[in-house]
């Protein structure tokens, strides 16, 4: 087990960023096995930018997808799909509507977060050419921290990030969550300096409360250099979980809602107007579960294991992320402010 959304035998994750020059986003894409998975989504923010999500509502036709791509950049971000479906082309995945190959049209449902000017070039933001390549750069290997969409990602001033976690259950089943970190709410729990996610560490009193200064300095120094509009800042959090156990297309639905829970216990306040929260689940149907009372219970393990995952993957994007001073603004790290368990692992 990597403890990695790729656990669930047959996904792969890619990431791409740029940094530097101004720059300060990216894109992470999730690769199904070929010919896609059941997939839901639950779009819970005020302020979501989504593409083709109402191709996965159970009453339409296809319910399944090809990729989840997930990008920085706000509404712009969105583009990074269309290079992230021309890899899918190139390879004749996506839903066939022809019998040559390469007569597909690949399901990609994506999700943006608000990133726009933290590298201090407010027109850099992921396009096609960035989604192809973490389209193409996708494996087992799940990198966490300032990667993929997480490059530019901020929670409640704190430097966000990729984060990524899974279990077994007794069933036999693997549940995986990734999620990108970009609230504007906190992670963190003011009384105890602790990570809502991860509450057993508690940093000393001496350290909360110089930790305290410097990220409300550092939230001076950002809004000097990059004023918020709306008077705060524009976030979202999103999140893709999946399993092996073979849920029904609505049951994923179900999963995608309930991994919620898992936002809502380490991120406050979550699903803000400022936000777009969303959170995509996918089933790969490879494990069955047992039929009758017993498949209820099954399935109720896994829901339960989607929020759990989702809890554990927000701590360790947290852990996981670095500092970025840039143009566009401070964003220290919880591990340069508090420091932090002796591993990531939460």
């Amino acid at each position: 087990m990597r403890d990695a959304l790729t656990d669930v035998a047959g996904l792969l994750v890619g990431h791409a960023e740029r940094v530097g020059g101004g720059s300060l986003t990216g894109v992470t894409v999730v690769l199904p096995p070929v010919g896609g998975v059941t997939a839901g989504v639950d779009v819970r923010g005020g302020g979501p930018g989504t593409r083709e999500t109402d191709a996965l509502d159970p009453r339409n036709l296809v319910g399944r997808a090809d990729a989840i791509v997930l990008a920085g950049g706000s509404a712009f971000g969105l583009s990074a799909a269309d290079g992230v479906m021309a890899w899918l082309e190139q390879q004749d995945r996506g839903f066939r509507v022809g019998p040559r190959s390469g007569q597909v049209v690949p399901v990609v449902p994506s999700a943006v977060l608000f990133d726009l000017g933290r590298g201090g070039d407010w027109s850099r933001r992921p396009d096609a050419a960035l989604g192809f390549a973490a389209a193409q750069a996708a494996s087992a290997t799940v990198a966490e921290g300032n990667r993929g969409a997480g490059a530019g990602a901020v929670a409640g001033g704190l430097k966000g990030g990729v984060g990524t976690a899974s279990a077994r259950l007794e069933s036999g089943a693997t549940v995986g969550a990734l999620v990108v970190v970009n609230a504007v709410g906190s992670v963190v729990d003011p009384d105890t300096g602790s990570l809502f996610g991860a509450p057993a560490w508690r940093p000393p009193v001496e350290v909360r409360d110089s930790a305290k200064e410097l990220l409300a300095a550092a939230l001076r120094e950002s809004d000097r250099r990059a004023p918020q509009s709306l008077g705060g800042p524009l976030n979202t959090t999103l999140a893709v979980v999946a399993t092996d156990a073979s849920l029904s297309h609505g049951q994923t639905h179900k999963l995608a809602g309930t991994a919620h829970d898992g936002l809502a216990r380490s991120v406050r306040p979550v699903h803000l107007l400022t936000d777009g929260d969303t959170v995509f689940a996918l089933s790969t149907r490879d494990r069955p579960l047992p039929e009758g009372e017993a498949r209820v219970q099954a399935v109720n393990e896994v829901l339960a294991a989607g929020a759990d995952t989702l809890t554990r993957a927000v701590a360790r994007a947290v852990l996981a992320a670095e500092s970025c001073d840039t143009p566009g603004g401070v964003f220290p790290s919880y591990r340069e402010l508090y420091g932090g368990p002796a591993t990531r692992e939460p």
